[in-house]
């Protein structure tokens, strides 16, 4: 709470942290806010400092122990980054890839190239892996700054925002692992920004079409969220972008279509480009589709002309899209519920329950206060399209998929705490209470949320981040000399194995390479290298001999059954076992 009670503080008659923000609480109207000299340089660097200082431990703090453990995703993206800087390919054997075919999802391999540094200096590990999502976390806080300022003009929402989104549990969770959304999110920040820039010094045009174009090798969602993004700056802002001169319109174009220009010819010419999408997209959904059909033939049987034009599939499908849309602002799955364990802390949303009221009030400020139309256009825009990607999709809502709501909410939730403060300033002595109340209820909330995420945690949802591997990998090269078959679950929690054992056992790209033609294919493929198999178990049908060893989880082997290596989680659970074939 030291940024807010810094915010808050006025001492006339002194240059002192105060009297930097002497007046803070003025009209937040672009029209009647702070001129550029009411906050000094020196006081909003020791702000701005401060927040970055609060962002940087709340990401880096016990980076490699929370989340417990990395999954599958974290794993391919470190595994494929250490191939990619030892041969050039990736696990596939593929030279330099746009596309990472990894568990045939095949996602943009931008991550992987990103963690190549890290992993050359601090071998291939966890915090590794999740150091880039971290920085550039950092990093889109200090944008964030910037881009706010840029938007409203006023240093107080700037600074503000800045600190919401430093303290927000939607980012922290994005920033602390290895998800190519965060990167995907800060590319946008960075493009936003120097787009605006680029309107008084055209230079930035170029800085900001080259993350436009390289965003695309970020995340699957940017492919569609970035273009669009594009449309509305340039339908904002087309009578600015025409006063500056034609040659940095060209070269910024020229730019942004070449850096991009790898990815679109690979979607144009792979026919496995549209997997994922394909595979988490709402047409693909046979059970959704088989209703449908079901729907259909009931209609015909009874001759319900309605029901035939209303359970049209086209009809359906478009329901279904506008209803997943939507489903991004229920405020249940915002402020309380989330959705999957790994996309929040246990027991909350993705933000805080004290921002509530204040969003709502700085919502409305946005769209009857005093800003520029093109501000209020630029923010309201972003708002709206941010769902679109996951609106076709699967398994919604959906807080990776919409992760370009950061920092909106930060934005409204802090012009809305301005403008209650702001308000309440005619009576001192209500404004006082207010402020009391609120940041014992803020202060409790923080602290009840880096408790529900550092601590409990590990406790409730080490499984879901399939927690185990570290632990038990040890004991696997000690023994793995002494068997000629090691037999490892790919079952659930154990999806996507073979992943786990190549990151831990660091095996050779070169050797994994020359043996993945393996490889079934489809999400569910099976790998095998070197004397390691994955497969399900079913322990009456085993050869248990003793050149095989087994590990899997407690229900892959008798009750009692002898191990040579246990591993529990945190609540003491048994998560994995080895056993013996003997």
């Amino acid at each position: 709470m030291k940024i807010f009670n810094l915010l808050t503080l006025s001492h006339p008659g002194k240059r002192s942290a105060s009297r930097i923000l002497n007046g803070f609480w003025t009209s937040p109207s672009a029209g009647s806010g702070l001129s550029q000299n009411d906050i000094s340089r020196k006081g909003m660097f020791v702000l701005l400092s401060a927040i970055v200082l609060v962002a940087a431990v709340l990401r880096l703090w016990q980076i490699g122990n929370v989340p417990p453990s990395p999954d599958w995703d974290e794993a391919a993206l470190g595994y494929n980054g250490y191939s990619i800087m030892q041969t050039g390919k990736d696990e596939y054997g593929k030279f330099m890839p746009v596309v990472l075919r990894s568990f045939d999802d095949y996602k943009p391999a931008g991550y992987a190239y990103l963690v190549i540094p890290f992993i050359k200096v601090l071998g291939l590990n966890i915090v590794s892996v999740r150091l880039p999502a971290v920085i550039f976390g950092i990093l889109t806080v200090i944008a964030t700054y910037f881009l706010v300022n840029e938007l409203f003009k006023n240093k107080k929402l700037s600074v503000l925002a800045a600190f919401m989104l430093a303290i927000s549990p939607w980012h922290i969770q994005f920033s602390r692992i290895a998800f190519e959304a965060q990167v995907g999110l800060s590319f946008n920040i960075f493009a936003i920004l120097f787009f605006l820039k680029g309107l008084k010094k055209p230079w930035y045009i170029l800085l900001s079409a080259f993350f436009m174009g390289a965003n695309v090798y970020i995340y699957q969602s940017e492919k569609v969220f970035t273009p669009l993004l594009l449309i509305i700056l340039v339908a904002i802002y087309h009578k600015d972008l025409f006063k500056i001169p034609k040659k940095y319109l060209a070269l910024g174009s020229i730019l942004g279509l070449m850096v991009a220009l790898p990815m679109g010819w690979y979607l144009l010419t792979n026919h496995d480009a549209f997997a994922r999408a394909k595979g988490v997209s709402i047409f693909s959904d046979s059970s959704f589709l088989n209703a449908d059909v079901q729907r259909i033939l009931w209609d015909h049987e009874h001759k319900n002309a309605i029901g035939l034009i209303f359970d049209n599939r086209r009809v359906v499908f478009t329901k279904e899209i506008i209803s997943n849309y939507f489903s991004h602002f229920n405020l249940n799955w915002l402020f309380v519920s989330g959705d999957i364990s790994r996309h929040h802390a246990p027991n909350m949303g993705l933000l805080y329950l004290s921002e509530l009221p204040f969003l709502f009030i700085g919502l409305y400020m946005l769209f009857f206060g005093n800003y520029s139309k093109k501000t209020k256009l630029i923010t309201a825009l972003w708002f709206l399209i941010t769902p679109i990607p996951a609106a076709i999709t699967t398994g919604v809502p959906h807080a990776v998929r919409t992760i370009n709501f950061l920092p909106l909410f930060q934005i409204f939730t802090a012009l809305g705490i301005i403008t209650s403060l702001q308000f309440l300033s005619k009576t001192k002595k209500v404004k006082n209470i207010f402020i009391v109340l609120y940041s014992l209820f803020f202060i409790l909330n923080i602290i009840y949320y880096l408790d529900q995420y550092f601590v409990q945690q590990n406790y409730y949802n080490a499984a879901d981040w399939q927690y185990g591997y570290a632990k038990i990998m040890p004991a696997i090269e000690n023994t793995q000399s002494r068997y000629k078959t090691i037999i490892v679950s790919n079952q659930p929690p154990f999806d996507q194995s073979y992943m786990f054992f190549l990151f831990y056992l660091k095996y050779p790209p070169q050797s994994y390479q020359k043996e993945v033609a393996r490889a079934s294919g489809g999400f569910r493929e099976t790998h095998n290298f070197g004397k390691y198999v994955f497969r399900p178990i079913d322990w009456s049908k085993e050869g248990k001999n003793k050149e095989s060893l087994y590990i899997g989880r407690p229900a892959d082997f008798p009750s009692g059954i002898s191990s040579l290596k246990s591993v529990s989680y945190p609540n003491g659970e048994e998560a994995m076992k080895i056993v013996s074939g003997k």
